[in-house]
């Protein structure tokens, strides 16, 4: 047993729910998605995010290939029946001029008249297709994400507020995930202007000259609107993320705002995002009309010059009236920015959206491997254990065994680390050097299945899912056997208040007023319910009161429920809960500073003074402990009744 050190942020934080395996084992992960390639070389972060959305846009487009493949052929069969129609029209005319009666003059025009209706039915199949595959895109993308982000556990709420991870997976998923449709109809628009522009060369060289004179500046407008769009977007999507993250920070802490009357403070604090949101919403609108007012003025004068060369032509000869109406409407085609530029806005939109998520999947997802477990007791072994966080190191080659079947307390000060190594522990944390092992096997090397069925953990502040009381207990890799759920509750203390609730176990958790006690001991019941060898109980009793809390440890003193005793480590706050453990070890600044039993330590005053015990002589701390391990210590004072703490479970706002 060595050094040793650990803690993300101070304890309280330590091990946030948000990501928790939920209760005493974690709920069975999806398959985890295939971890984001490696940049290839250095790169900025500009670029590495850009490498990192447009990858994600790839796979997108990869899963609905077909659907996006028959959109394209939809628009461009659209495009290619519009270049169509004026030729058409153009000739039904002449033949009418010539022969009004005459029957090719009717079917001319039958021909235009079909290819409007066949118009109108593509462009019909054209959205109801795009609608649909944007559906099947923006489902893809957010399950992905999501994926991808539970299977990161813990560690994916490091980079982003949670507001703003969930405005990035809704929100902007759904932006991002119209971009393959988008480039579809982005590409088949090309056909409509470059169709038009060889439709008029092909009616008299002389119209495809004039119109090419202004293609410049129509490429200046195109070039200006995709850059100051780009940055704009960007701009107001950060603001957006910012305001839900603070949001859901301030509610989270609801009860603290109002309990410090600051509630206008939060208010300016949460909107200050806005008038930078506001900023860039109305730079959106204005480049949206500066391209549309450029767009007004080029476009008239390209189809104005179009039609002077048009008439020309005609008055000498050249171009017959049918022409000059094909060619009057070609150029209408030719200068199709507007369908052009909304295309490519939606292109914008939808790349800068996917840039977003770089962060997200900045976070690996934890990889398994394929061994199961081989019998044994629950050995937990740590060998030369580190861990940074924040840049900070918070665990210091930290050398642990705790013998299988045997209670192990964790003690320390605030940020001495127990947390982090409760997370490393069970694997919810992954250390950033050493390696921990599970009756001798590295848990890296275990299977999904074999670590979670054989790691339960209870939190602090556990999450209540599975929709009901019963189903929030029941939570686990696998369904715990008929009447463990009960078992459950009454070992931790929760069957009573569970029995007066409306509908019992079946009351919904939403509709179960609950205080911070409450709560605690279902995560506890939680965690007894299922089957495994090694219990970690990460400062899970905290917001008990000391009559309960005694009657907790008895429970976990004991086999708990199931056929082997469970290997237990306990992150403790309390000296009477250190004393009734079989092994107790003393973290201080990420090291191990001692273990040994709780009666062995309390002769050190630094050991007292993790409990603020006052120096005593050492007879009376003698006394003290050879009462065994229910006798009262000095440092044991109870914590209070059980909502005492129950603001701890604020979240965001008073977690710093």
């Amino acid at each position: 047993m060595a050094s040793s050190s650990t803690t993300d942020t101070p304890d309280a934080a330590e091990a946030p729910d948000a990501a928790e395996a939920p209760g005493a084992t974690t709920a069975e992960a999806p398959d985890a998605p295939d971890a984001p390639d490696a940049p290839d070389g250095p790169a900025a972060p500009g670029e590495a995010a850009g490498r990192s959305g447009d990858r994600l846009l790839r796979g997108v487009l990869r899963h609905s290939a077909g659907r996006v493949a028959a959109v394209f052929c939809l628009t461009t069969a659209s495009a290619a029946v519009g270049l169509a129609l004026p030729a058409v029209l153009g000739h039904a005319l002449d033949l009418l001029l010539a022969a009004p009666h005459g029957a090719e003059a009717r079917r001319w025009v039958l021909a235009g008249a079909g290819l409007t209706c066949l118009l109108v039915v593509l462009d019909a199949l054209d959205s109801l297709l795009t609608g649909t595959t944007n559906a099947r895109c923006v489902a893809w993308l957010r399950r992905r994400l999501l994926r991808h982000t539970l299977s990161a556990g813990p560690r994916a709420g490091r980079r982003l507020a949670p507001g703003d991870l969930v405005t990035r997976l809704v929100g902007n998923a759904a932006q991002a995930g119209t971009a393959p449709t988008a480039l579809a109809s982005a590409l088949a628009a090309v056909v409509t202007p470059v169709g038009g522009l060889v439709a008029l060369a092909l009616i008299d060289p002389w119209l495809a000259l004039a119109f090419v004179v202004g293609l410049p500046l129509l490429a200046v407008l195109l070039r200006a609107f995709i850059r100051d769009t780009t940055d704009s977007v960007a701009r107001y999507q950060q603001s957006q993320g910012e305001i839900a993250g603070r949001l859901v920070e301030a509610l989270g802490g609801a009860r603290t705002i109002a309990a410090a009357g600051t509630a206008d403070r939060e208010r300016t604090r949460v909107l200050a995002p806005l008038p930078e949101l506001g900023r860039q919403g109305r730079r959106m609108w204005r480049v949206q009309g500066r391209s549309a007012a450029w767009a007004a003025a080029i476009v008239p004068l390209l189809q104005i010059a179009v039609l002077a060369a048009a008439g020309l032509r005609l008055t000498a000869g050249q171009l017959s009236v049918g022409s000059l109406l094909a060619a009057a409407r070609y150029a209408v085609l030719a200068t199709g920015i507007g369908m052009l530029v909304g295309h490519l806005n939606g292109l914008v939109r939808s790349r800068t959206a996917a840039l977003r998520f770089a962060p997200v999947l900045a976070e690996p997802a934890t990889a398994y491997g394929t061994r199961p477990l081989p019998p044994g007791n629950g050995t937990l072994e740590l060998r030369g254990v580190e861990a940074v966080r924040g840049g900070r190191t918070v665990l210091r080659g930290v050398d642990l065994v705790v013998p299988g079947g045997s209670c192990a307390a964790v003690v320390g000060r605030s940020g001495s680390g127990k947390s982090t190594l409760a997370a490393i522990a069970g694997r919810l944390a992954d250390p950033d050097g050493g390696e921990v092992l599970l009756d001798g096997v590295p848990l890296p090397e275990l299977s999904h299945d074999a670590l979670r069925r054989a790691v339960g953990y209870a939190f602090e502040r556990p999450a209540l899912l599975g929709g009901t009381i019963g189903g929030t207990i029941a939570l686990g890799p696998a369904p715990p056997p008929p009447g463990r759920v009960t078992e459950a509750a009454r070992a931790a203390c929760a069957d009573d208040f569970v029995r007066l609730l409306p509908d019992g176990y079946a009351t919904p958790c939403a509709d179960a007023p609950l205080s911070g006690g409450e709560t605690q001991r279902l995560g506890l019941a939680r965690a007894f319910a299922h089957d495994g060898r090694l219990l970690i109980l990460d400062d899970a009793t905290s917001s008990l009161d000391t009559v309960t809390e005694l009657r907790v440890s008895r429970a976990l003193s004991g086999r708990l429920l199931g056929s082997r005793p469970r290997t237990r480590v306990i992150v403790a706050h309390r000296a009477a809960t250190a004393a009734r453990a079989d092994l107790v070890v003393w973290l201080e600044e990420g090291r191990v500073r001692a273990a040994g039993s709780h009666a062995e330590l309390w002769e050190l005053g630094g050991y007292r003074a993790v409990f603020a015990a006052p120096d005593v002589p050492e007879a009376s701390d003698e006394t003290r402990v050879s009462g065994g391990p229910e006798v009262s210590h000095g440092p044991e004072v109870s914590h209070g009744p059980e909502v005492s703490r129950e603001a701890q479970t604020d979240g965001g706002v008073q977690r710093g």
